[in-house]
């Protein structure tokens, strides 16, 4: 973030001057107030990235602030300034939306990996707002969300191929959204006020599915006591999206191939042809050039229905999307459960993006409808994430292999992380034992507690043990 704006309301003028100078040397712009209500002024005529508040001031003190500056701005990030006997209060000024506090006396790299964290929060809402409203502006596509690169190739696709007839062959991972990608091109295309059926031709018995997808004529069959309209017929001037085509059965198959080559069928049991005009989408998660080449799927039917393919991304390829979609989960819930969680710590975010994500979107879904049903105030911690999340035999805390980003990094942020990771792996393999965990990690005990306490990770927040 380039000309970082950080106002800071603290009574004490030792205290006040030190945090200016600090964060000044650190490259940002400071304005100090002597009180609340100098502070309260200069929020009136001007914006700030940041605000950081002492929570003990004559006049107008720190909930005070807090309160006024949520009421003038909520989007606005609050850091409060605390002493060891106004804990209590603090964590409730937490639950009025305060980002997060700092206790006395201050440290100066807890002070500046704490600011740090809240600017790294402020510059992930104002890239989510961004896109939002570039996403509105370019492409109406529902609830698909990314800016990652391999997303925006996905969304310019879709606006190309969308108007056209042409089927379409989606390709992805489960969980990767192919059914948002498939509603996608039917309601930007032609035939968006008709109807898009979906069928999930891996959940229905074989069977079954023929019946399904064509309808039959009653007495076709045992059980036919009536007619019955399949889906194609239901899809008539609009799309059907057959999902997992792979699973089809051979006989299918042929019958598809059919459907696509004569844009016509009759239903089981039936004489009367009927004409289809429906766009066809498809999607899998197989490769269906090996099922091909295994005699599972049939190449006349393969090049049919791959005239325009569309490739997913899996979500660990998506980086920077991740963030963006656990907010947007986090918002979605917090709605739907009633809850009021305020965001989740750039910390946890690392350990977002670390995670393979087998399950791809829909576990990424489940896992933040976990975490907000559990949680009951405040934000989502490191200490909230489930195990596998935290330990990751391939690409967990301790890993070696750091991902450099085109955009750069923090240095002195990764090297904070990487060492408050190990911090965390040393306790959970020791139980909480202060001892063990320090010869784990080749330190002295005294020199581990300092870091415990320099990362906010004391007794408060971990249930650890002297011996």
């Amino acid at each position: 973030m380039k000309n970082v704006k950080i106002l800071i309301a603290e009574d004490h003028d030792v205290s006040r001057e030190n945090l200016a100078e600090l964060l000044t040397q650190s490259g940002y712009s400071v304005t100090a107030a002597e009180n609340g209500r100098v502070a309260m002024d200069a929020l009136t005529e001007d914006k700030y990235d940041l605000i950081i508040t002492d929570l003990r001031m004559p006049r107008v003190d720190g909930l005070e602030l807090l309160k006024f500056t949520k009421e003038m701005n909520p989007e606005n990030v609050v850091i409060m300034i605390t002493g060891y006997g106004t804990v209590n209060t603090a964590v409730d000024a937490m639950k009025l939306g305060a980002f997060d506090f700092i206790i006395k006396p201050l440290k100066d790299d807890l002070v500046k990996l704490t600011v740090s964290r809240a600017l790294s929060y402020v510059k992930l809402k104002e890239e989510n707002i961004a896109l939002k409203g570039h996403l509105k502006d370019k492409y109406d596509f529902g609830k698909m969300i990314g800016y990652s690169d391999c997303m925006k190739k996905v969304f310019d696709t879709i606006e190309k191929v969308s108007a056209s007839d042409s089927t379409i062959l989606i390709h992805g991972e489960s969980g990767t959204g192919k059914e948002l990608v498939a509603r996608a091109i039917h309601f930007n295309s032609d035939r968006k006020t008709q109807p898009l059926i979906p069928v999930n031709c891996g959940a229905i018995p074989e069977e079954l599915l023929e019946s399904e997808l064509f309808g039959h004529e009653k007495g076709a069959f045992t059980g036919a006591i009536r007619t019955r309209i399949g889906r194609f017929e239901l899809a008539q001037k609009g799309t059907i999206f057959l999902d997992e085509i792979g699973d089809m059965s051979p006989a299918l198959q042929v019958k598809m191939l059919r459907v696509i080559q004569e844009k016509e069928f009759e239903r089981i049991g039936g004489i009367k042809t009927i004409h289809a005009d429906v766009r066809i989408v498809a999607a899998t998660n197989q490769d269906l050039e090996v099922a091909v080449s295994e005699k599972r799927f049939r190449e006349d039917l393969f090049y049919r229905i791959n005239v325009i393919p569309i490739q997913l991304p899996p979500l660990r390829e998506r980086g920077p999307d991740i963030a963006i979609l656990a907010n947007h989960f986090l918002k979605k819930f917090n709605k739907l459960k009633k809850k009021n969680l305020s965001h989740i710590l750039p910390e946890a975010i690392g350990y977002f993006t670390r995670y393979p994500w087998p399950g791809n979107v829909r576990e990424l879904e489940n896992l933040m409808e976990m975490l907000v049903v559990m949680k009951e105030e405040g934000y989502v911690d490191v200490s909230d994430l489930p195990p596998k999340l935290l330990y990751q035999k391939s690409a967990g805390p301790a890993s070696h292999h750091v991902h450099l980003p085109a955009e750069g990094i923090n240095f002195n942020d990764m090297v904070s992380q990487f060492e408050k990771d190990l911090l965390l792996q040393a306790l959970e393999k020791s139980g909480g034992v202060k001892n063990r965990a320090a010869k784990l990690l080749n330190l002295n005990r005294t020199t581990l507690v300092e870091k415990l306490k320099r990362f906010n990770l004391a007794e408060g927040n971990l249930a650890l043990n002297e011996d």
